[in-house]
């Protein structure tokens, strides 16, 4: 079929016999989301919070939002994909202007939300990694792609156009939004077929990059021994000794997973989130101690702040136990592994890009935080798709998906 203006992708309600929706995805996503209620609700149940109505509100938008992406043919997106990208590069800009992170800013350290009013506050990374999908899918479709000489001006694009939102990420900082784009774009390239000597070199860069990382930190430890800093009370003194652009409370969090008995001996900050995530996931045993009856969460060992986002899975596994963890992880693996087979069934690399893109983004999300409450990544504060609280997450979540999902209900557009 040949579309020759943008309202033709429009065209959503055209008879057909042809299967048109694919269901494997919302039942998944169905199924994470009522998970996300229903634990949203028992962590905060001590503190009578209403974040899980919140929640419903945010899934019902994503739904709308959800539909709407779908219904649209993904290739229109093609034909709008660099204003989609500028038009997301404003709020990320904005964020950094004084006086607009208002307390968010004053509260957290760090400026990521413009505030709506009664609304609440919207994240600017958050519609960035959309645009960064697309900009990257748009780069790769208009480009020649093989060797690394003929990809060379593809590859300069695109460490432009992923570089620039990156760092005005890092800048509010978000270190945890930023590092979910990188393998985004790297598993991009690699269905676009990209020299294998690309990935040779990359593979190299991030060795180097985390040998930078390591330096840095055993030269932090030593700086601040040696003028008898604390880690906890002292943070921002290294920072100005340093080129390796992270802040102190960043380096003490590698360090509290690296060496948690030097940063914080006591457990009183930077591994106590950790440590009481532990045990919650220890505790929960084969069946869990019952939704809502969570020690962790209910009496706050486990900090109310931080249980009902970052830390969700840590009071599922606690409340339900093994199986209940495991359920988690089959409808996550149900919603992944559709997402490679819907990405096999496109018929153009858009809609091949676009299934891999958003797939490997959410795996980066799920691994990364279930990791982190188990100890075996550094604790980023990544959430937990579908689950965790948070109103602009779960709205790009749900448009993402709905991407998804369009590829598949067009893919038979092709002949």
């Amino acid at each position: 079929m040949n579309l020759r203006t943008p309202l033709d992708y429009f065209r959503v309600f055209r008879p057909t016999t042809r299967e048109r929706w694919d269901w494997v995805t919302p039942v998944g996503i169905l199924g994470l989301a009522l998970f996300g209620i229903a634990f949203i609700y028992s962590a905060q149940l001590e503190r009578h919070g209403d974040d899980w109505i919140k929640q419903v509100v945010f899934l019902g938008l994503g739904a709308i939002i959800y539909t709407a992406v779908a219904l649209i043919d993904y290739r229109f997106w093609l034909s709008v994909a660099h204003w989609i990208y500028l038009v997301c590069l404003i709020p990320l800009v904005i964020v950094l202007l004084p006086g607009v992170g208002g307390a968010t800013t004053e509260k957290w350290g760090a400026s990521r939300w413009i505030p709506l009013g009664p609304l609440g506050t919207f994240q600017p990374s958050e519609t960035a990694k959309v645009a960064v999908l697309l900009i990257i899918a748009s780069i790769l479709i208009r480009s020649e792609i093989g060797t690394v000489k003929q990809s060379v001006g593809a590859l300069g694009k695109l460490a432009l156009a992923v570089g620039v939102p990156m760092l005005l990420i890092l800048l509010q900082p978000d270190l945890k939004s930023a590092i979910v784009l990188p393998p985004m774009a790297f598993s991009m390239l690699y269905v676009s077929r990209l020299s294998a000597r690309f990935f040779g070199v990359a593979l190299g860069a991030f060795i180097l990059l985390v040998a930078v990382v390591t330096w840095d930190s055993y030269s932090y430890v030593q700086f601040m021994d040696r003028h008898g800093y604390s880690y906890l009370t002292d943070r921002g003194k290294y920072e100005a000794q340093s080129f390796v652009p992270l802040h102190d409370y960043q380096r003490n969090r590698i360090l509290a997973f690296a060496a948690p008995e030097k940063i914080d001996p006591k457990g009183t900050e930077n591994t106590y989130n950790l440590t009481q995530s532990l045990i919650s996931v220890g505790s929960g045993g084969l069946m869990g101690k019952g939704w809502t009856k969570g020690t962790q969460a209910q009496l706050g060992y486990l900090p109310r702040s931080v249980a009902h986002n970052d830390f969700i899975f840590s009071v599922i596994a606690e409340e339900k136990g093994f199986l209940g963890s495991l359920t988690v992880l089959g409808l996550f693996g149900l919603v992944l592994f559709n997402g490679i087979r819907i990405a096999g069934l496109a018929r153009d690399r858009f809609g091949t890009l676009l299934a891999i893109g958003v797939t490997v983004l959410f795996t980066v999300h799920v691994f990364v935080n279930i990791a982190m409450t188990i100890g075996l990544v550094p604790i980023t504060g990544i959430p937990l798709p579908f689950i965790s609280y948070g109103g602009s997450f779960v709205l790009s979540c749900c448009m993402l998906q709905g991407l998804v999902q369009s590829v598949y209900r067009f893919r038979k557009d092709f002949t």
